[in-house]
């Protein structure tokens, strides 16, 4: 899996770094055949405080890519958003390439 966290209008830290990946572990752990995960930070410069900081994924997995976006007034929590909405997005689509079919009933004569 190839990780890229960027930052624009902030510096990643080593901090947010390893919290971004911690918690993209949930992620791997539900589906394990990512191919690219990428990572945008952001702080907005708007007026208004809520909503400032935003967190943006893409994931490209085999056959399909993934994207989420998160805004909140606190990165972290803005991450934690992010992380839901992604994980949810992956038990979805492992759903729905998992095999579904089953064996057809053996006519009785």
């Amino acid at each position: 899996m190839n990780l890229t966290i960027s930052g624009h209008h902030l510096d990643v830290t080593p901090a947010l770094r390893t919290y971004v990946t911690t918690k993209l572990d949930r992620i791997t752990r539900h589906f394990d055949q990512l191919v690219d995960v990428k990572v945008l930070l952001t702080i907005e410069k708007q007026k208004e405080k809520q909503g400032r900081q935003r967190a943006e994924c893409n994931i490209h997995v085999k056959g399909n890519d993934m994207f989420a976006e998160s805004s909140h007034s606190d990165l972290y929590a803005a991450v934690d958003e992010l992380v839901d909405k992604l994980d949810r997005q992956v038990v979805r689509h492992k759903d729905r390439v998992q095999d579904h079919h089953h064996e057809a009933p053996k006519r009785l004569m």
